[in-house]
């Protein structure tokens, strides 16, 4: 028998190899998933796989380990810069980053991440920031909004008495020892594409020697936030977006022959 007008499947994703098939803990919703994702597709893009190191931090991040086929190292809570920093000294011929969330990098860890960015350490940083301590039950974190209810600022935060959130890419930006500092988002497929050559530009810099760079990622929190994933994209888009703008913050001059 034969059929006419028939169309042949088309294959438009394959999973990387990067990216082990293990189902994840994250919960539904969760853009965690897309940012392990992204970060196996470059680096399998880039075919660095066998000379990359990851850095585990504390929180939802922590099992990222499961997620990639490649060496990792787990760290205390906040210390996964440090610990990056011994790593990329001891062998610097490696692609060492870090993943880490908010309350780790932001809160316990921040003094870890300042100076790791002002000494220039050349290693990549991935910070997801969804605006809460996911792990522990949404409570409120460095980068919780003023206003923003979570589980230990039920009446919203004040910043009267609990001060103001930390904008991270932008401080960043101002130290020296900063050669890569963006913001991207995870919330639509145009800003996923946008974040996967933010992702790919981070590790060129690492590559290229020219000192630390950070992709700070605005990620959702459907669980925490008491929303459905459909309304977490439009709070997203709709509040956190206008206190923390999308752009590029800080980009070396020897980036800009980079074409992606």
């Amino acid at each position: 028998m034969v059929l006419e007008n028939c169309e042949l499947e088309t294959t438009v994703f394959e999973r990387p190899d990067t990216l082990t098939g293990t189902t994840t803990h994250y919960c539904p919703g969760c853009t965690h998933g897309i940012a392990n994702r992204l970060i196996a597709e470059v680096i399998d893009e880039m075919g660095m796989r066998e000379k990359t190191i990851g850095v585990a931090s504390v929180g939802c991040s922590v099992f990222i380990y499961n997620y990639l086929n490649m060496d990792f190292v787990q760290a205390p809570h906040g210390r996964a810069p440090a610990m990056a920093t011994g790593v990329k000294r001891v062998l610097p011929d490696r692609m060492v980053f870090t993943y880490q969330g908010d309350g780790d990098l932001a809160s316990i860890g921040m003094a870890e991440i300042v100076h790791a960015a002002a000494r220039g350490e050349n290693i990549t940083v991935f910070f997801l920031n969804n605006t809460n301590y996911g792990m522990t039950g949404g409570q409120m974190a460095p980068t919780s909004m003023p206003g923003q209810k979570t589980t230990s600022s039920q009446n919203g935060r004040d910043v009267e008495t609990q001060g103001y959130p930390i904008r991270v890419s932008e401080m960043f930006s101002k130290l020296d020892g900063a050669s890569y500092i963006v913001r991207r988002s995870l919330h639509d497929p145009k800003n996923i594409r946008m974040a996967k050559k933010a992702i790919r530009m981070a590790f060129e810099t690492q590559v290229r020697g020219l000192g630390f760079s950070m992709v700070e990622l605005l990620s959702i929190c459907p669980t925490n936030w008491g929303m459905t994933p459909k309304n977490s994209i439009q709070w997203l888009e709709d509040k956190m977006i206008p206190y923390y703008p999308l752009g590029d913050y800080k980009i070396h001059p020897a980036l800009a022959e980079i074409k992606l």
